[in-house]
């Protein structure tokens, strides 16, 4: 039986950069407290039932992280003895398996996977002692994923929570050349500030990410509900009765119905592996597909927010290419969606200067390695003088 008051412990859910204050807002909407945004990360306080949540719920994060201790090392010796000293029974047994994984920036470490070898050293040497068993090493689906991070000559240890990273919802079986990640997707759609109720277009959309995390995240269909399995589902303090309760609670604050929101991609391939991205998502029936080219796609009739993550240019051939492509976006911006607002990432910034409307704010997100922009254009309706438009051929 839980408690009246159930223990609170310290947590970090890891993010991209650019996302921080969305996630921090999640996290405030799923009930956690003392939160601190960082690079790249939030910390907050919460129970065991907000671990679980913000595992199923997060939209923003790539993982949960449980730091469990910290210290001083500068070397070998430091490390080996202050790693075996923990109390590693609290999170697992001698039959269970552990993965270790490293980051060092340190001048007295040089290489990660050397302190991750030596801290796996440390416990399992820890169990063979006490026990005359030491766990074994699972790289794939260990009991306990182990995250250390050494700084200087801090070293800090955490349990991932989530195990395999967030963004991997379990939806997408199909994807296009250049798939945009779950995490930056629903990113994208909270950054717009979009209502969650007008409509809501992104007119080159690919495998069919941003629309299926727009549909989610106006359904409240949490965003974890597919995954096979978290980490902290294999942890020696797992309760299932809890898990349950939060699962039921999730799932009964999903909304039926909802907006029109509107995907579209000129290949018929493509379209067909959104599609089937959607059907595995649950969400087919929340989102209208069109293969048709952004230039003769009709703006739905009420305005809303259109997002779009356009070609960079990398695979095309020629510059111009890539600068002609820009301007058709501007211009069927300007004379096709009066009324809305649309976001466009890229890394491209000189192409983008051929879009040739001027955005507020441009926000910096990453797209895997590339530094990328976020930008809004404000299209008016009326107020500001469009382009003049071709004179018609006799």
């Amino acid at each position: 039986m839980e408690p009246m008051t159930a223990p609170m412990f310290d947590m970090t859910a890891q993010t991209m950069h650019g996302l921080e204050a969305v996630l921090a807002k999640e996290l405030a909407e799923l009930g956690a407290q003392d939160i601190t945004t960082h690079n790249r990360a939030v910390r907050f306080k919460g129970d065991k039932a907000c671990l679980y949540r913000a595992n199923l719920c997060l939209r923003t994060a790539l993982r949960v992280i449980v730091p469990v201790h910290e210290l001083t090392v500068r070397n070998e010796d430091d490390l080996y003895m202050g790693i075996k000293r923990m109390e590693w029974e609290r999170y697992m047994e001698n039959k269970d398996t552990l993965a270790v994984q490293c980051t060092v920036n340190s001048p007295f470490f040089n290489h990660s996977q050397y302190v991750a070898l030596k801290i796996k050293d440390a416990i399992v040497d820890r169990f063979r002692d006490r026990t005359g068993r030491r766990p074994s090493v699972d790289t794939e689906l260990p009991t306990l994923r182990i995250h250390v991070q050494l700084h200087n000559d801090l070293c800090r240890i955490a349990l991932d929570s989530s195990d395999e990273p967030l963004y991997k919802r379990g939806y997408r079986d199909e994807t296009n050349l250049a798939p945009i990640n779950e995490v930056l997707a629903a990113g994208m759609v909270m950054l717009s500030g979009w209502d969650r109720k007008s409509n809501f277009v992104d007119p080159m959309c690919g495998s069919g990410t941003i629309p299926i995390e727009a549909a989610m995240y106006a359904a409240n269909i949490p965003p974890g509900h597919d995954r096979a399995q978290f980490g902290f589902e294999r942890w020696k303090d797992f309760d299932a009765e809890l898990w349950a309760q939060v699962q039921q609670e999730a799932m009964a604050k999903v909304i039926p119905g909802g907006p029109l929101i509107l995907g579209s991609e000129i290949s018929p391939n493509v379209v067909r592996k959104a599609i089937a991205n959607m059907h595995n998502a649950d969400v087919a029936d929340r989102i209208t597909v069109r293969n048709m080219a952004f230039e003769d796609l009709e703006a739905p009739e009420g305005g809303g927010v259109l997002i779009m993550n356009p070609p960079y240019g990398e695979r095309m051939d020629r510059e111009e290419d890539i600068n002609a492509f820009y301007k058709m976006i501007g211009d069927t911006l300007k004379k096709k969606w009066a009324g809305y607002t649309a976001w466009v990432l890229t890394s491209n910034m000189e192409a983008a200067k051929h879009i040739k409307l001027t955005p507020k704010p441009r926000l910096q997100l990453f797209n895997g390695a590339l530094d990328c922009r976020f930008m809004r254009y404000e299209l008016y309706s009326g107020s500001r003088r469009r382009e003049d438009a071709p004179p018609k051929e006799a």
